[in-house]
């Protein structure tokens, strides 16, 4: 509850609802070892365009349509300092444009939020960062439903998780008894975080971390081959990889990116992906899917992918929606980020 003393200020009465109806979920994940959640989703919460995440010591607030005033940010501070002692307060303001960090902070409140700290989800341990070159801390609060479900799933089975970034989903699979695991990305510094992540973890093996387009490497691992030369143009090199089928297979793309290999457009295209992502999967295994484009229905998408499924004579068994936890609620149990199991 808000202290007594505390002023009961809009913001101060909306960052205490939003605690007070987390009571549940956060005795639940400090149970399961987390200590990295959601604090306050103000797109749903009666603040939009401003969150506040705990990722272990750290308490991060940003704000992305117009920056907190200093009086509101003291206050914000404030709370927390009363409700939840102990945190690190970091603000980042991305509210200009493409959403880079704008605000400057004292060199040693700078320091201190560049500084690689380690957090801890369902037990695995990641590397974070409130502050870098990127534009988040590197590990994807409202994907936990998502790593929560490999885990469960994953014991005993091989993984290709495809746009791994920091490679979350790999490393909870490893963690849970998956025999083998395979991160798919194409930034060499988002994997670097991976391998820093295995290594902050007791695995029984090591995940494999491969540099590439996620095109090239589907085509390749689909056993559809992926040519050096393409309409008298020269590809860009890509590192060789044999055909495969994988018992799971995570497909997290980005909104929107344009390579030579192809073209990721979650909402006029998923099927460019979905298709060989499909053949990747072994008969009898699982696909789990995500879209983040809030405008994407999600009854619509899954009629697109059952439709891409009939086309390549893999057909869907069974399906379920994942929803992402208690600490990033919606309106009407749409929230943009959509993540659909399926049993192919």
């Amino acid at each position: 509850m808000m202290p007594p003393a505390m002023s009961a200020t809009p913001l101060i009465q909306a960052l205490a609802a939003a605690l007070d109806s987390r009571a549940a979920l956060l005795q639940q994940l400090h149970a399961e070892q987390t200590d990295a959640y959601r604090l306050f989703h103000g797109s749903v919460e009666g603040l939009p365009g401003l969150t506040v995440d705990r990722y272990g010591e750290l308490l991060l607030v940003q704000t992305f349509h117009q920056p907190l005033s200093p009086a509101q940010l003291a206050a914000l501070e404030d709370f927390y300092a009363q409700t939840q002692p102990g945190l690190l307060p970091l603000y980042n303001d991305r509210s200009a444009a493409h959403s880079r960090i704008g605000n400057p902070l004292p060199p040693q409140q700078l320091a201190q939020a560049m500084e690689s700290r380690t957090v801890r989800e369902l037990g695995v341990n990641y590397r974070i960062q409130g502050r870098h070159e990127g534009q988040d801390p590197w590990l994807f609060l409202d994907l936990r439903a998502g790593r929560r479900r490999v885990m469960r799933e994953a014991k005993d089975k091989s993984l290709l998780n495809l746009f791994a970034y920091t490679c979350g989903v790999g490393i909870a699979a490893a963690h849970a008894g998956a025999r083998h695991v395979v991160n798919v990305d194409f930034a060499a510094s988002s994997l670097a975080v991976g391998k820093e992540n295995a290594r902050l973890n007791d695995l029984p093996f090591r995940p494999r971390f491969i540099q590439s387009d996620v095109f090239s490497a589907l085509r390749q691992l689909a056993g559809l081959g992926q040519a050096k030369m393409v309409r008298g143009k020269r590809m860009p090199p890509f590192p060789p990889l044999e055909a495969r089928s994988f018992d799971m297979v995570f497909l997290d793309p980005p909104r929107y990116a344009k390579s030579p290999f192809g073209v990721v457009d979650l909402i006029n295209d998923y099927p460019a992906l979905f298709k060989p992502a499909l053949l990747c999967t072994a008969p009898g295994g699982t696909l789990i899917c995500c879209n983040n484009a809030a405008e994407v229905h999600r009854d619509a998408w899954l009629d697109q992918l059952e439709r891409s499924a009939r086309k390549v004579d893999r057909p869907i068994r069974e399906m379920e929606w994942i929803a992402p936890e208690a600490d990033f609620p919606s309106h009407d149990d749409q929230p943009p980020l959509k993540m659909a199991l399926l049993r192919v």
